[in-house]
Formats: structure tokens, sequence, C-alpha cells
């Protein structure tokens, strides 16, 4: 028998459709009483609710409270961990908790795009496929994963491509690393190892502007001051800026505050590719560093782990830019 520790944070998965149609949470998470489902597959799910939360009020502190709490039921013999959540900010936690975490240990993060009566909810299907994926041995060593619709992806690539699609988590430019059919987990990819970092408290003021044409400095002025404490930038392109922006993106680096460029586009990778005014050769020289292979908002988590960690210089620049992380 595996037993699995199911922690539910909240979001639509637990929430319910009210005689108006609107969504709205409730008191006690309906599906957080799953303990017979899977009895047949030898999975044992013991259900824990640490949060009652839509995604958009999760934030880093609690992220960090879900990886304690990971951690415990590790020590607690539990054999994986399954972490229901809203979708909205789903893969931000997933991606803290693979960079926080052993990657030896099952970790596998779900929600729903359906409250829990809608027609089609998908809420109990998804949690059921989670529970499977966390309690299979070829789990392991395949960092922090996503299980949702039928697929699993890795919490380091993974992103919400849709508002309301049941199948709105893609991977852009590798696919998912693994399909689920009656509850049963195939893997096909694996994850390159990845870097695991131990932090017990996080810093704060990091941020995250998206480049756009016509852009000026003024969002970047607004953050020159000594409570930033760092900015990841989603450029255009391959990484690229308006010229108008560049004035103001110095001051930042002047100040020593790391500046940390992605590309706002849903698949490729941030480069130095172009030498003109703006272009990434010229923020790389001016102190930019790249991030490849990571979408704007996990960049910022890889970035508040890093200074979390007490990165700083090259170790820094290594961390952030290294794809394999």
């Amino acid at each position: 028998m595996k037993h699995i520790l199911a922690i539910h944070t909240g979001g639509t998965i637990s929430m319910s459709q009210d005689e108006s149609g609107e969504v709205v949470q409730n008191e006690q998470n309906p599906i957080a009483n799953q303990q017979d489902n899977l009895l047949d597959q030898g999975i044992d799910i013991t259900n824990e609710e640490i949060f009652n939360l839509p995604s958009p009020h999760m934030t880093p502190d609690r992220m960090l409270e879900i990886a304690n709490r990971i951690k415990e039921a590790r020590k607690q013999g539990y054999n994986g961990v399954v972490v229901t959540h809203g979708t909205d900010t789903l893969e931000e936690t997933a991606y803290f908790l693979d960079l926080t975490l052993a990657n030896d240990f099952p970790v596998v993060v779900t929600g729903a795009m359906r409250s829990s009566n809608e027609i089609g909810s998908d809420g109990l299907y998804n949690l059921l496929n989670a529970a499977a994926t966390a309690a299979s041995p070829q789990a392991k060593n395949k960092g922090v994963l996503v299980a949702m619709n039928d697929e699993i992806h890795t919490a380091r690539y993974v992103t919400k491509t849709h508002t309301t699609n049941v199948a709105t988590f893609r991977t852009p430019t590798f696919g998912p690393i693994g399909i689920i059919s009656k509850h049963e987990p195939t893997f096909y990819q694996e994850l390159i190892q990845s870097e695991v970092v131990d932090v017990d408290s996080l810093v704060d003021h990091v941020y995250l502007i998206k480049a756009f044409a016509g852009m000026d400095g003024t969002l970047f002025d607004a953050l020159d001051n000594d409570q930033t404490n760092g900015l990841v930038i989603e450029g255009l392109g391959a990484g690229n800026l308006p010229p108008e922006t560049l004035d103001s993106v110095k001051r930042l680096v002047d100040r020593n505050i790391p500046v940390i460029l992605v590309s706002r586009c849903l698949s490729g990778v941030a480069q130095d590719i172009y030498a003109y005014e703006g272009g990434g050769i010229q923020l790389e020289e001016m102190g930019l560093e790249f991030c490849h292979g990571l979408n704007g908002q996990k960049a910022r988590i890889k970035l508040i782990i890093a200074l979390s960690a007490h990165k700083s210089g090259e170790e820094l620049a290594r961390f952030m830019s290294n794809a394999i992380s």
C-alpha cells in the first residue's frame, strides 16, 4: 500500500457554483474526503487542508509553508504528496516547490478548471490521477510534476495557456513528460538535473515588468529605490527593449539591483542575438542577466529564491542563467 498525503490549498477545485451560477468558496473542501477511490490500486490518500485560498491570494511565504509541510510529510513516511491548488498561480507554486524540494520524493500539483458541482467537473478526476502519479516509482527524480487533463508536465516548464479550457496547462516547446490512462501514469521523457536551494525565509520587493511597443522608463523609474531587491523583465522577442527604457534600466543595474531578462514569447529562449540599440547584446553588456527557458513569473520565483539564499554576483548569474535548474 502506497500512502499519499493530499495537501489542499483551495482554488476552483475546492469551490462550487451557487444558484446564480457564480463560483464561490466552500467552508469545507468537497473533494477533501477521498480515501477509498484508489484503495483497489493500493493507494491510500490522507487529506489535509492547509489553506482555503483562491490562487490569486497565494504568496511566496505560503508557498514556503507548503514546502515545509512536504518536508515534514517525507519524514512521516509518506510515499509522495499531492498538492491541490487554484490554477491561476499553480505554475508558480509548483516551480517554487521544484526549486526547494529534493526531487527524489514525488510531489504532484493539480487543480481544476471547473468547480466541484459543475457539469464535467474535472477536480476529483485530476486529484485521483495526481495521487496515482505521486505513488508511481517512475515519478521519482523528475522534479515536481503537474498532473492535469490526463497529462504530466514538469513544474519547470508548464504554463497556463487558456482562461477556462480544461486543457489549459501546456508545456511550450517540449510537451508533456508523460500521460495518464485509467489512473496509470506512463513517462516518456526525463528531466535534466536540477539544483535545489534550501531557504527558511524569503526576500520581498522582487518585481516583474512586461515590455511593450513604445515603452519608456516610467515603470523602471518607480523601482529605482532602496526597497527594490530584484527585477525580471519580459523582453520583446529574443530579449530586447525599446531604446527609451535604457537609461532607466541602467540606473537600476548601477544600483546593484539584479535585473533578469526573459522573453515575453510563449515559446523559445531569450538570447543575446541583436546588436542594435536596446538589443540583447547591448542589454547583456549593460549588466542584465539572461534567464534561459523560463517565463517571467517563474523567473521571478527563481530570483526570489536565489536572493533568499544570499546568492549574488557570479553565483547569482549562473543560477539564473542555467537552463537546467
